[in-house]
C-alpha cells in the first residue's frame, strides 16, 4: 500500500513539475507584442465575408497556423471544437493560395472562420515565431493568454472561460 502512495505521489509531482516547465518556457517564447490591446484587423475571410476587431466586444481567440505545420495538424481539431461556442478567428501563415487552404480544410471537415496570411504580414504585426500560436483576447480587448505549441480543447477552453 505505501509503495502504491509514494507511486502516485511521484506521479502527481511529475505532472505537476512538467506543468510549471512549460508554463514557464510558453512564458518567455511568447511574442512581444506591441500592445497588450487587440490591434485593428479588417481582412477578407475565405468565405469572402469580412472581418474586423473594431466592433468586437467579446473574448476573441486568435489562432496563427500553418498547412505544412505538423503540430498545428494535430491541434485543428481542437481549433474546430472551440469554434463552435467561442468567436475563434484563424490565420493560416504561408499556407499557400485560398483555393490551397480549402481543399486543406474540405479535407479534415474544418469550419472555422481564416484568414489566409499568405504573405505573412499579420503574423509579423503579431511577432508570431512559432506555430501554432494562439492568442487570447477578452471582452474590453485586453491581452489575456498567449499559448505557443499543441493546446487541448480543455485547455483552450479554460484558457477562455479565465479570460471572459
Amino acid at each position: 500500500m505505501k509503495k502504491i502512495k509514494n507511486f502516485i505521489k511521484e506521479i502527481i509531482s511529475t505532472i505537476i513539475m512538467i506543468f510549471i516547465i512549460s508554463f514557464v518556457v510558453n512564458y518567455f517564447r511568447a511574442p512581444e507584442l506591441d500592445s497588450n490591446k487587440l490591434p485593428l484587423i479588417e481582412k477578407t475571410l475565405l468565405d469572402g465575408s469580412k472581418f474586423t476587431t473594431k466592433d468586437i466586444n467579446e473574448t476573441i481567440v486568435i489562432h496563427f497556423w500553418a498547412t505544412w505545420c505538423r503540430v498545428c495538424k494535430l491541434e485543428i481539431s481542437n481549433i474546430e471544437d472551440l469554434s463552435k461556442d467561442t468567436n475563434v478567428i484563424t490565420i493560416a501563415v504561408n499556407s499557400g493560395s485560398n483555393e490551397d487552404i480549402k481543399a486543406f480544410m474540405r479535407e479534415r471537415g474544418l469550419s472555422f472562420k481564416v484568414i489566409n496570411d499568405i504573405d505573412g504580414v499579420l503574423s509579423s504585426k503579431f511577432k508570431i515565431e512559432a506555430f501554432p500560436t494562439t492568442i487570447i483576447y477578452n471582452q474590453n480587448k485586453e491581452l489575456s493568454f498567449v499559448e505557443i505549441g499543441y493546446s487541448t480543447t480543455a485547455g483552450l477552453k479554460a484558457r477562455v472561460g479565465l479570460s471572459r
